[in-house]
């Protein structure tokens, strides 16, 4: 479609809705759960689109593939995103806070008090993370030969586990989540700490137009000045939430 389509009528019908392919990274629970087409992020933006008329159909891929075909315009769309990554892209209002922290073996008595520090150590994380979580971390990432990103963030705790990297970064709904995956002796036996050294981080979409970004968001604001948005949060709310730090 052409960019200078204008903009669709927001309504709830999609009897003539616009299909736009969207890109959500790969399973992370709660916010994606791929093999059910679902979860906290793909609901709340499938659900904004349709406010405005347009309908989504989800595509799940690695970060970087996703931001690969965004390019190609092979995408209309991708989600969890910000103007950090350096997209080509039109940016929706934020629609999501993540809750990022880094997490270590208790064991290991480490000492984090700020994200430099996290420069001394193997560092495991999400892909796109270095382009993500601001200049700071961008900075600590850039000068660290042993950092590393994961394409399914599964592996992250698991490496943790495992010894092979002294602290992994990430959501920490979705760390809890993966961890209630792995065998209860493994976990029980060592504990974690987790550092707060993020602030919540807010992501956006980001559309190939500007009449796509700009539906999307009016249909994000009506989502939530009609209660829909909090409908969805509470579909999701028995997940566990990040511990008060």
């Amino acid at each position: 479609m052409l960019a200078s389509q204008p903009a669709l009528a927001v309504t709830g019908s999609s009897s003539h809705a616009v299909v736009l392919q969207i890109g959500f990274g790969s399973n992370k629970p709660p916010y994606v759960f791929e093999s059910e087409r679902r979860g906290l992020e793909v609901d709340l933006i499938v659900a904004a689109a349709r406010r405005a008329g347009m309908e989504v159909q989800p595509f799940f891929a690695p970060m970087e593939r996703l931001q690969s075909m965004l390019q190609q315009g092979r995408l209309d769309g991708i989600a969890t995103t910000n103007p950090y990554s350096k997209l080509k892209a039109y940016f929706s209002q934020p629609y999501l806070e993540y809750h990022n922290v880094a997490v270590a073996l208790t064991q290991r008595k480490l000492v984090l008090h700020d994200i430099s520090d996290l420069s001394r150590y193997a560092v495991s994380t999400f892909q796109r993370a270095r382009q993500l979580l601001g200049p700071q971390f961008e900075a600590m990432a850039s000068s660290n030969p042993r950092y590393r990103e994961e394409g399914d963030q599964q592996v992250r705790n698991q490496l943790l586990y495992a010894g092979r990297v002294d602290v992994i970064v990430g959501d920490w709904r979705i760390i809890s989540y993966f961890n209630q995956q792995l065998p209860p002796e493994l976990v029980a036996r060592q504990p974690i700490t987790v550092y707060p050294l993020f602030a919540p981080t807010p992501y956006q979409m980001a559309f190939r137009h500007q009449w796509q970004r700009d539906n999307f968001d009016r249909g994000l604001q009506l989502l939530r000045q009609s209660g829909g948005y909090h409908e969805i949060e509470t579909r999701y709310q028995n997940v566990q939430a990040a511990p008060h730090l």
